[in-house]
């Protein structure tokens, strides 16, 4: 699905170059959970980016379902981006006036998807995280559990083939945070590729691979030895 060589990320300002990512190179396979890890400045977020279309590389290649990812517009870019990705956000990300309908509607809103379609996907993937009873209250009425829950059934509604997830559990307490963890699992095992970009060990090792990044490159990449006993250890 993804396949990277040599990607390199260079930011200039006022004539000094700053090189974020030197030179990554890995691939992810269909159906993959994946965790990211890395400390601040280590070029997981610019790599993120970029493998999500947000961002562009300055070197190497990029190749996404087998499509050379900068032959594309940004046009093309933005299509696949809307349709093939989903992205749940530390933040949530959420508009805290509308109701959990409308906050997952909108990735709809953009997609060919016609209005009388949208309603069963929208309850289908409210549905899929436990909430239904929620569908029609405000978003800014929900715990930070609840929202994070509601942000996953977002990145779901267009039924996306890969799912990005940056710091899901980061402002949650460690309830909330295994419930969350539970659902990314369930949809692993339902066959989405997960990405999950996190700083928390015990987090990470719900994939079933680890690559941690240091100064723009990678410093392993290696398997989790036995993800389902760390898995039976976060929700003691």
């Amino acid at each position: 699905m993804i396949e990277v060589k040599d990607l390199k990320k260079d930011y200039t300002d006022e004539g000094e170059v700053t090189s974020a990512l030197r030179g990554v190179s890995f691939t992810i396979n269909k159906g993959d959970f994946v965790s990211i890890m890395g400390p601040s400045g280590s070029g997981k977020s610019t790599l993120v980016q970029i493998l999500s279309f947000l961002d562009r590389s300055t070197g190497g290649s990029y190749e996404f379902n087998g499509k050379k990812i900068d032959d594309l517009s940004d046009v093309e870019l933005a299509r696949i981006r809307n349709k093939s990705i989903g992205f749940v956000f530390q933040s949530f990300n959420l508009l805290t006036r509308l109701t959990v309908y409308e906050n997952v509607e909108l990735p709809l809103v953009y997609s060919d998807v016609p209005v009388s379609g949208r309603k069963k996907l929208i309850e289908d993937a409210v549905h899929s995280v436990g909430l239904d009873e929620k569908l029609y209250v405000e978003t800014a009425k929900l715990s930070g559990g609840q929202k994070q829950r509601i942000a996953i059934a977002r990145a779901l509604v267009n039924d996306p083939d890969i799912i990005f997830a940056d710091e899901p559990t980061g402002n949650l307490d460690s309830v909330s945070g295994a419930q969350v963890m539970s659902i990314l699992d369930g949809l692993n095992h339902s066959g989405r590729t997960v990405i999950l970009v996190t700083h928390e060990t015990n987090t990470a090792e719900f994939a079933d691979r680890i690559i941690r990044l240091r100064d723009g490159m990678v410093e392993s990449d290696e398997k989790v030895k036995n993800p389902r006993h760390s898995k039976d250890e976060f929700f003691k």
